[in-house]
């Protein structure tokens, strides 16, 4: 547990006290063992799971990506590490075969900061974990209010590290030996926060809720892809008709082809503010298009047809999108006062319950019980209320057991307040 290395807090250690310690902190600027080579050949790959299977304890798992650089969440780097030996970095995207790497990871307890983050990336990889300890969920549900890794480390372990690379383009061949230090420095003392966050946990009876949270990131770990992903489009407020919208409609899908052929972040490849801007106005020439700001790059205007037939197919269509498509969950909250009143008395004093008792638990509410899943639960009431028929109904929306236990006793008695026969 790298013991000489660094000590952490005892199982007394309490999240309440979360500011930094009276003592200065030391600024890890190297791993104890010093950065190793990037591995890209399936023989220094073997010889480092070797090297690793040799030992036990958990393993300590990130990856560098390129977002907002490049098209999608592609893993560009990982490291790996577990106590008693150097860091691991991969190349994921040099000519080697990882499924030695999934043979000797599939059993062990990976350690994750954010594990929703790097858990993606890696199951494009084929890479797909058991067993998870994220240090993040556990410093959220151990109730500390700045959860990143660099705060958490110098809260429980009194060492901090510099993030200035988090942001890099990790694409980039060869990687400069600065930014490989950071990236080994995220995996070297990550199990020993795992180690200080479940002394944490224990000390204050969660470590359950911990344990149940991370089994449920490993059984449900497949985002979906959302719906209609065009509407997140930022400004397509300032659209008022169907046609506008339809035309930025397809001008998104445009785009995310080019920038997956181009592999390049879409909104790098051309702004949203364009996309709206060109969904206002509908030019029909390339002339018309290359006055509107972000179209006029050298790569862009070679593409500027592409963006005209997009266009000229909204019109040509005629199937204009709606302004709004159907809700899969509750409408929204503004409705419910005319629609079923009951629900919004029954909602409003649910998350009081649930605030107040986020604070005596000292866990975040929306940790303590989903917001989607309150909502739902109290847009649809069970038809006969008792303990069990909301224990069901909460289960059935993905609560887990521990989030069950303990809003039971405080939804409960709202649900048989609100309830009509």
């Amino acid at each position: 547990m790298l013991d000489e290395f660094c000590t952490h807090t005892t199982a007394n250690s309490c999240a309440e006290s979360s500011s930094p310690s009276s003592t200065t902190p030391t600024l890890l600027e190297a791993p104890v063992s010093g950065v190793p080579p990037v591995i890209t050949t399936q023989l220094a790959l073997q010889r480092a799971i070797e090297r690793l299977d040799a030992l036990t304890g958990p393993v300590a798992i990130d990856t560098e990506r390129a977002s907002g650089i490049r098209y999608g969440q592609r893993a560009y780097l990982i490291q790996l590490k577990r106590a008693g030996t150097a860091p691991v970095l991969i190349d994921p995207i040099a000519p080697i075969d990882l499924e030695p790497l999934y043979q000797f990871l599939a059993p062990q307890e990976w350690v994750l900061h954010a594990a929703t983050q790097d858990l993606p990336c890696l199951r494009e990889l084929e890479l797909i974990p058991q067993r998870i300890f994220d240090t993040e969920l556990a410093s959220r549900l151990a109730g500390y209010q700045k959860v990143g890794l660099a705060s958490m480390v110098e809260q429980l372990l009194g060492y901090t590290l510099k993030k200035e690379y988090s942001s890099v383009d990790w694409s980039s061949r060869p990687l400069p030996k600065e930014w490989l230090v950071y990236a080994a420095l995220d995996v070297e003392i990550l199990v020993d926060l795992r180690d200080a966050l479940e002394e944490v946990l224990i000390s204050q009876g969660k470590l359950q809720y911990a344990l149940e949270e991370f089994d449920y990131i490993v059984r449900t770990n497949h985002p979906q892809k959302p719906r209609d992903p065009w509407r997140k489009t930022k400004g397509i407020h300032e659209l008022s008709t169907k046609s506008q919208l339809t035309v930025l409609r397809n001008l998104w899908h445009e785009r995310e082809h080019l920038a997956k052929c181009k592999d390049i972040a879409p909104k790098r490849l051309l702004p949203d503010a364009s996309l709206v801007q060109a969904a206002r106005q509908m030019p029909r020439t390339v002339p018309q298009l290359l006055k509107i700001a972000g179209f006029q790059t050298r790569a862009l205007a070679r593409e500027a047809p592409r963006w005209i037939r997009a266009i000229a197919r909204a019109h040509q269509e005629k199937d204009y999108v709606p302004f709004t498509i159907p809700s899969q969950g509750p409408p929204p909250l503004k409705s419910w006062e005319c629609r079923r009143p009951l629900s919004l008395e029954l909602i409003q004093e649910a998350k009081a319950a649930i605030n107040q008792l986020s604070e005596d638990v000292n866990i975040p509410h929306n940790n303590i019980l989903a917001p989607n899943t309150l909502r739902k639960i109290c847009w649809d009431m069970p038809r006969e209320i008792s303990a069990e028929s909301l224990k069901d109904g909460l289960i059935a929306l993905d609560a887990r057991p521990w989030q069950v236990q303990l809003t039971m006793p405080v939804l409960l008695p709202l649900f048989e307040k609100f309830h009509t026969p």
